[in-house]
């Protein structure tokens, strides 16, 4: 695998084996050999915000706030990544994929990964959420409580990601005859054409008796989704 997991919340990377890697700036924490670093552009283009229409503008900022600032590592040696002491989680996609997984969340990736913004309405076009501007605000909606935001960063091809959270991470898959419901903030990523819809257990009937676990979010489709061991926020 392109990142070797030292230990639960670092991982190093042999640049001569994985050729260039994109990590959040601040996450480098010590490296060997010849290594060259360079400031890494925001992510995105055409179709970033697709059915937004006059809302571009503010769409447009609200993308720049969905991107971590990044760093380019390239040459020969090893780098070692680790963030604030957050644990760790290797996506193996060298057999190709699309993973989509909120800026915060993301350590590190290979360059050779297809990156953009995208608005979660879109990310989940097909499901439950919609295209254009219902798809987006029903995106936002779902992004309020999981504490990810409008848009999510997604990443599409062959190499490898690392993920952060609190606690671990645990995939769980989905394709079974039944939906997988995760805690909104206990989500992490999806990978595959996995489809997210923000469901709520609450009626007319239960409202002022319900429990802590009012929001959930449906995941249907085929694919995997990540989960921390933790509803805390990064």
């Amino acid at each position: 695998m392109t990142f070797t997991k030292v230990n639960s919340k670092v991982v190093s990377v042999d640049l001569s084996r994985s050729g260039p890697v994109v990590a959040r700036r601040g996450a480098m924490l010590f490296y060997t050999g010849e290594v060259r670093f360079a400031p890494h552009g925001v992510p995105g283009g055409a179709g970033s915000a697709p059915g937004l229409g006059g809302l571009a503008g503010m769409a447009g900022r609200m993308m720049q706030g969905e991107h971590e600032s990044t760093m380019l590592a390239q040459g020969d040696g090893t780098v070692h990544y680790g963030f604030r002491g957050l644990e760790t989680h290797v996506v193996d996609m060298s057999a190709g994929g699309e993973l989509r997984v909120d800026a915060s969340r993301l350590l590190a990736h290979t360059a050779g990964l297809q990156s953009a913004v995208v608005s979660s309405g879109a990310a989940q076009a097909g499901g439950g959420g919609g295209g254009g501007l219902l798809g987006a605000l029903r995106g936002a909606a779902t992004g309020a409580v999981t504490g990810t935001g409008m848009f999510t960063t997604q990443l599409s091809g062959y190499g490898a990601a690392v993920l952060l959270a609190h606690g671990g991470v645990f995939e769980l898959r989905v394709g079974g005859p039944a939906p997988v419901i995760v805690d909104p903030q206990a989500f992490v990523a999806a990978s595959g054409a996995v489809r997210t819809e923000l469901k709520s257990s609450m009626s007319w009937r239960t409202v002022g008796r319900s429990g802590g676990e009012a929001m959930q979010l449906e995941c249907t489709g085929q694919g995997i989704v990540y989960v921390q061991a933790s509803e805390e926020k990064l």
